[in-house]
């Protein structure tokens, strides 16, 4: 996974490789799926019968990290995190990471799984996506896990000054991976490279409706 997939997509940081290396996707999927877990796809790990939720390909989550840019001294929110793994690598590069997920059965899930997970401490929130963290945390870095069609305002007010936002945005098409930093109190963004992941739920879209 990490020589052919991840390497190959200029994932150069060795923080982020070994991360990658040392944590097991595949304790991070259904035991139906722990054959696919290394494949270059995104993988449903959801509890039926809640909305679809998905560990994002390696590939992405390698580039997204290393776009994050975290430091050893970081705490790090992770949004939508499903079972656990995009929150089991932060540990492995931040201080402390907190993760939230709406579904309360995934985050039981996330919780077991990451309770004998090495690195920094996690905490586990049941928690909309939109709202980030619910004890109005402020975070060096804030990851997506996954894709959102709408604005995150609110999450980008829980950064830190100096603080990065990274996630897919897919407001328009094609979809594309981007960076959120805070600056002197206002948030500048800039396109990192097209992408495409399951959107988050509570990060869809609203209908519009048509008269």
């Amino acid at each position: 996974m990490v020589d052919g997939q991840v390497r190959t997509n200029d994932v150069t940081d060795h923080r982020v490789l070994d991360a990658l290396l040392t944590v097991p996707r595949e304790a991070y999927v259904p035991a139906g799926l722990q054959s696919l877990a290394y494949l270059d796809q995104d993988l449903d790990v959801s509890e039926a019968p809640a909305a679809k939720r998905y560990l994002i390909k390696p590939m992405l989550t390698g580039k997204l990290l290393q776009a994050a840019e975290i430091k050893p001294t970081d705490s790090v929110l992770v949004v939508g995190c499903a079972t656990g793994y995009l929150a089991a690598l932060a540990a492995k590069l931040a201080a402390s990471v907190t993760a939230t997920e709406v579904d309360a059965a995934l985050e039981g899930r996330a919780k077991q799984l990451l309770a004998g997970a090495e690195g920094g401490p996690v905490t586990l929130r049941v928690a909309p996506a939109a709202q980030g963290d619910p004890a109005d945390g402020r975070f060096d870095v804030i990851l997506l896990n996954g894709a959102t069609e709408v604005a995150v305002d609110g999450l980008c007010r829980q950064l830190k000054e100096g603080g990065r936002l990274v996630g897919v945005f897919a407001k328009t098409r094609p979809a594309r991976a981007m960076i959120f930093t805070r600056s002197h109190g206002d948030i500048g963004s800039r396109v990192l490279f097209d992408a495409a992941a399951p959107v988050i739920p509570g990060l869809e879209r609203i209908p519009e409706f048509e008269f």
